[in-house]
């Protein structure tokens, strides 16, 4: 896997022709879906679906996002796909607390399977550093939105921004990579998609979720840096190679050790071009 996920493509457990497509479609991650894709009277068959396709290693990495912890189907989904070699995470919808975080990683799944926590209410978020530092095991977080919208009553996007940038700044100060930005709804508004995807990355998002194959190639672009971007890292890791200290670049742009960090991100990202 990309040190650098962009894509992130879920597709409902109980439809395993989807899944199949889903894990040839380019995206860096395929996210089956136990929870809110499949219906109740489905949640037994794309369980067990899901726990034979995980029998062998995918051709790409596979989370699964399990029910709720406290509905009637998360023990039995943890019991089933935990072990499964195919496995490369969990993501854990609805948490509110660390304590969830510390109770599945200790006494539901295996030592060190990697974690990640869905904040999707106003208490998830307010609890987001506390999640995240939860347990060495939990590699991430993230916002649900459709959950958290309805929870704050937002009727606006903008009005979500103050809880996005909440959840990236305390994934930072966790030591845990920038999330990925949660999905958009409409498949086809492509053109919505890559103006809200510019907005996620002026915010500190990396990456995004998907929920249909067309939206990986827009969400990609997105993300990706621009030749201008790649051209002005290119000249800042330059000028640090030669001079390692702060220093002012001819057209004047000041830099020091942070700017280089960014610089070194951007040029990772663009070997993906």
């Amino acid at each position: 896997m990309t040190a650098f996920p962009l894509t992130w493509l879920y597709a409902p457990g109980d439809r395993p022709p989807v899944v199949a497509k889903a894990l040839t479609s380019g995206a860096d991650i395929v996210v089956v879906d136990l929870e809110d894709a499949v219906a109740p009277d489905r949640k037994a068959y794309a369980r067990a679906a899901t726990a034979e396709l995980l029998a062998e290693l995918p051709p790409v990495p596979v989370h699964v996002r399990v029910n709720a912890l406290d509905s009637p189907w998360a023990g039995q989904d943890l019991a089933a796909v935990s072990p499964a070699p195919g496995l490369c995470a969990l993501r854990l919808p609805k948490i509110t607390s660390p304590a969830e975080i510390v109770r599945i990683a200790q006494h539901a799944v295996p030592a060190g399977l990697p974690l990640y926590a869905l904040l999707e209410t106003a208490l998830g978020v307010e609890q987001a550093y506390a999640v995240a530092t939860a347990h060495p095991s939990l590699r991430g977080i993230a916002l649900g939105e459709a959950d958290l919208r309805a929870d704050l009553g937002v009727r606006h996007d903008a009005g979500l921004d103050w809880s996005r940038s909440r959840v990236i700044v305390a994934a930072r100060a966790a030591g845990l990579p920038p999330p990925a930005q949660s999905v958009h709804p409409d498949v086809h508004d492509l053109e919505g998609l890559a103006a809200s995807c510019a907005h996620g990355r002026t915010l500190g998002f990396l990456g995004r979720t998907a929920i249909h194959p067309r939206q990986l190639p827009v969400i990609e672009r997105a993300f990706l840096p621009t030749e201008e971007e790649i051209e002005q890292a290119e000249t800042i890791v330059k000028a640090a190679a030669a001079d390692p200290g702060a220093q002012a670049l001819p057209d004047g742009r000041f830099i020091d050790t942070a700017v280089v960090t960014a610089a070194q991100r951007t040029l990772s990202l663009a070997r993906r071009r």
